[in-house]
């Protein structure tokens, strides 16, 4: 009685599977109800097939491609080791990455669109220019590196293979300094421009060249003079960041912080209006328009910055008055020097404009410039505290140039190489050890022997 009843002989009594077999329900009915037409029926009501066969349709087929390609999910446990990567480990893991990655495609997406637009920034230099330049971003174009060269081949005589060795060193380090901050470089040829020839002194072109260079460069704001004998240590310093920005912690508007020279300082003229007796002017970050470091003898103008202004365009047109070198060139030393700190202390309306910087900010001078100073730590190049810029000054009387100028260049790139470079220095060095010991030690067996 457990088991269903045996069907008929020939086939199932169930209506519709057999009809041939079947020829009447419980109470002898007459209708019979095939399979096809069961099937017909449905798929009316229903608006689609009941069944169609696997693989059969051109969307069938495509969808089962698609799904057969996908990862194996391993959460369902019933088909761990049933896929088609089974006993492959090495191709079970990629599938594994494989997915996590198209999971992740959005963030992924996002990295790798920062990450290549960073390489596309730096290894295109024209955008990395203009982005450096850009009044919004960089602000690269308020400033003007002004350089001193003789590239004619000299003024008084012609110049040596140290000399042209010294120029090209101080050019190219010039060069790559502005563009990599998107600053403007001036070179000046010294030796072919001559204003006033029959009285033309070299160091006095000087004033009428930065004068020249503010109309050259109209959006610029500030403009730094550099001598040739100098060289930028740390071109990863940016003028913004190492002067501008700071200008209020790092100059000092009272000489007597440091007076080389004397200078009698607040004047005390009872005339003279209360801003300019004061020993700090009006105090104000605005109304700086020079920028100039002291060196052991008083006013360095190796390297010095003015800002344009009213007040410079008066500076600029006294300084470079031919009264001054054509009367005074005898009596002074320093020529154009001599000129501006004569001006500083005879005409009050200078002071309340010049600041001054600590020397080694962009000035500091090698051992032996300044002999009389000694080592003086607030004078002569620290490595230790990576000072921005040296300048050889005074190389020319008893010192050697070119080596000087060889020594600062070779620091320098030791001190700025990139983390490849600090490795491959590294494992150089290890090897240098490692030869010298076994030079030793071969020494040392030699001497024993004999």
């Amino acid at each position: 009685m457990s088991r269903s009843p045996s069907p008929k002989p020939g086939g199932w009594s169930s209506p519709g599977l057999n009809t041939p077999y079947d020829s009447g329900g419980a109470n002898g009915s007459s209708h019979n109800v095939t399979w096809a037409s069961a099937q017909a029926r449905s798929a009316e009501v229903k608006g689609y097939p009941g069944f169609t066969p696997r693989n059969q349709g051109f969307f069938s087929k495509h969808f089962r491609r698609i799904s057969t390609s996908l990862p194996i999910s391993y959460g369902d446990k019933e088909k761990l080791g049933r896929g088609r990567y089974q006993g492959h480990k090495f191709s079970q893991m990629l599938n594994r990455v494989g997915w996590n990655l198209w999971r992740l495609r959005r963030s992924l997406g996002v990295v790798l669109l920062i990450i290549l637009s960073i390489v596309v920034f730096y290894a295109t230099p024209a955008l990395h220019r203009m982005y450096r330049r850009s009044a919004l971003f960089g602000g690269g174009n308020k400033y003007v590196i002004i350089l001193a060269a003789n590239q004619g081949g000299g003024v008084m005589e012609w110049k040596g293979p140290r000399e042209w060795a010294i120029e090209r060193d101080s050019v190219k380090n010039k060069k790559k300094y502005t563009k990599k901050w998107g600053y403007d470089l001036e070179i000046v040829d010294m030796s072919t421009k001559k204003r006033y020839a029959h009285e033309w002194r070299e160091s006095w072109e000087k004033v009428d060249t930065i004068r020249n260079a503010m109309r050259k460069y109209p959006q610029a704001e500030w403009f730094w003079w550099l001598d040739t004998n100098t060289f930028i240590m740390e071109p990863s310093y940016s003028l913004q960041k190492h002067i501008f920005k700071n200008l209020q912690d790092i100059t000092y508007r009272d000489i007597n912080v440091y007076n080389p020279l004397n200078i009698s300082h607040p004047l005390t003229d009872e005339h003279l209006d209360a801003e300019t007796r004061s020993p700090v002017g009006d105090g104000r970050v605005e109304s700086i328009n020079m920028l100039i470091p002291q060196d052991c003898g008083g006013f360095n103008l190796g390297s010095f910055m003015l800002r344009r202004s009213v007040w410079t365009d008066r500076l600029l047109d006294i300084w470079w008055d031919p009264v001054g070198y054509e009367q005074k060139h005898m009596e002074w030393e320093h020529k154009e020097q001599d000129a501006f700190e004569y001006m500083y202390q005879n005409q009050p309306w200078i002071r309340p404009h010049v600041a001054f910087l600590q020397q080694r900010k962009i000035n500091s001078f090698p051992p032996g410039a300044c002999g009389d100073a000694g080592d003086d730590v607030n004078i002569h190049y620290q490595e230790k505290d990576r000072d921005f810029l040296v300048n050889m000054a005074g190389c020319e009387w008893g010192r050697d140039c070119w080596a000087e100028m060889y020594n600062y260049r070779q620091l320098s790139n030791r001190l700025n190489r990139n983390p490849w470079e600090k490795f491959k220095d590294g494992i150089s060095d290890f090897f240098k050890k490692t030869a010298k010991k076994e030079e030793k030690k071969k020494k040392k067996k030699e001497e024993k022997k004999n």
